[in-house]
């Protein structure tokens, strides 16, 4: 095994395992409904990536394991009483159309689960964005009632928060499954970060670029900073979407002002117009802008490549040119004495 492939594997265990946190979170909220939601993506994931390897006549290695992560990614941004079939139609437009065809998971442009998030959102929109109340445990196969807007709906609408900060903070309000656990979406940030598993300069672009305009701009005269962090799955975004190393670019000064523009562009859109979750749509929008810094970035490094293979090829002539000075000079001397 590479060290490369060594790596890549850690990073997904990472994941996988705050991952699996933020689901055990939304089973106390929600019952067991929402393990079995993660379960199904989980499955549905793995046997579409099987057939789709199959397809293009590749084996299917433990690196392909990575499919699960986006997997958990989907059932986490849905509500947990969402559709099963409709899951599992996510999940396999995000494994064939939004990353198979482009070439695989070495070749991820955008994030499978965003893009999934933005089928289901164009196709079943009422369904997705209708959530639980915490609590009202529904059960495996019973058809969930007494759906509500979620908290971002009703702030970006009016401006308004009805839950206490503790509230917030333990994630005791209406939302998607797993974006509104913020203690624990915050202790999987900092883990992640530090362990290098996602890109820091892409989650504090998001993060800072969210603040500022929070604090110039605000949704109201009362709303509180934090507001904007709890609500339309800001910190979710930025931890397991937009802070993808996968997608980020390499660099942490140009991932930086690539969240920051996709935080700005997201905050005027749920601002002007209400948006409900923008920061996912945007950051499926900024593809090419990451493509471009990407790019960049392949030339620069390019670039020093050949730069540095100048210098040596140079200080090697120099060096051989020196020798011969030397030879020279001794010949000379011998031929004096």
């Amino acid at each position: 095994m590479t060290k490369t492939a060594r790596k890549e594997r850690f990073i997904w265990l990472d994941i996988m395992i705050t991952l699996v946190a933020l689901e055990l979170m939304s089973c106390f909220y929600y019952g067991m409904r929402s393990a079995v939601l993660g379960g199904i993506c989980i499955v549905v994931s793995l046997i579409t990536e099987m057939i789709c390897l199959r397809l293009m006549s590749r084996r299917f290695t433990a690196d392909d394991l990575t499919c699960t992560s986006d997997a958990l990614i989907i059932a986490l941004i849905m509500p947990a009483t969402m559709d099963y079939k409709i899951v599992a139609i996510a999940c396999i437009f995000a494994v064939v159309a939004a990353k198979n065809v482009f070439g695989g998971r070495k070749n991820i442009i955008f994030s499978p689960a965003a893009a999934a998030y933005i089928f289901v959102l164009t196709s079943w929109e009422k369904m997705l964005l209708l959530y639980p109340e915490p609590h009202a445990k529904t059960g495996i196969f019973d058809e969930p009632e007494g759906l509500v807007n979620s908290v971002s709906y009703v702030y970006n609408t009016t401006g308004k928060m009805n839950h206490t900060d503790f509230e917030l903070l333990m994630g005791n309000f209406s939302g998607p499954a797993g974006s509104v656990s913020i203690l624990m979406l915050l202790i999987a940030a900092v883990m992640l970060i530090l362990r290098k598993d996602i890109s820091a300069g892409a989650f504090m672009g998001t993060i800072i670029g969210t603040a500022f305009l929070s604090y110039i701009v605000p949704a109201s005269p009362t709303a509180k900073i934090g507001y904007n962090f709890v609500t339309n799955m800001v910190i979710f975004a930025a931890v397991y979407i937009i802070s993808d190393r996968r997608i980020a670019p390499k660099r942490q000064y140009y991932a930086f002002f690539y969240g920051l523009f996709i935080a700005v562009f997201s905050y005027v859109i749920v601002i002007t117009t209400g948006k409900e979750n923008a920061i996912v749509i945007v950051s499926v929008l900024f593809t090419p802008v990451s493509l471009g810094i990407k790019n960049l970035e392949k030339k620069i490094d390019l670039a020093r490549s050949e730069a540095s293979e100048y210098a040596t090829v140079n200080i090697s002539t120099d060096a051989k040119y020196d020798d011969e000075s030397e030879i020279v000079e001794k010949m000379e001397d011998i031929s004096h004495e």
